[in-house]
């Protein structure tokens, strides 16, 4: 039961970009598309919409569209998006405690 609820997670969150959207909106709490698109300077504008696309889709970010030309849109993350943050913060405590490998004999 448990490994399901795992695999349910990490489809949801798999992506390469996922996981670093979900960090910016964490630190900013509403981002434009525009901001997101500067505070990640390796996706490409495609893929930042794919991913986008499926958090809004799984609950995870909500998406405001203001009726103004030109356009403007804002993510931030819905409430059971910003429920997960303290697993996030714990992950990142996790990954800092990470043992550092032995140097190798010269």
């Amino acid at each position: 039961m448990a490994a399901l609820g795992v695999e349910g997670a990490f489809r949801m969150l798999e992506g390469r970009w996922k996981m670093v959207i979900i960090f910016h909106l964490f630190a900013r709490e509403v981002l434009r598309f525009s901001e997101l698109e500067r505070a990640i300077p390796g996706v490409s504008q495609k893929m930042l919409i794919q991913q986008l696309r499926e958090l809004e889709r799984d609950g995870v970010v909500e998406r405001v569209v203001y009726p103004q030309v030109p356009p403007k849109v804002e993510y931030r993350l819905t409430p059971w998006g910003q429920a997960m943050c303290p697993a996030l913060d714990a992950l990142l405590e996790w990954a800092a405690q990470r043992p550092q490998p032995a140097a190798a004999d010269a």
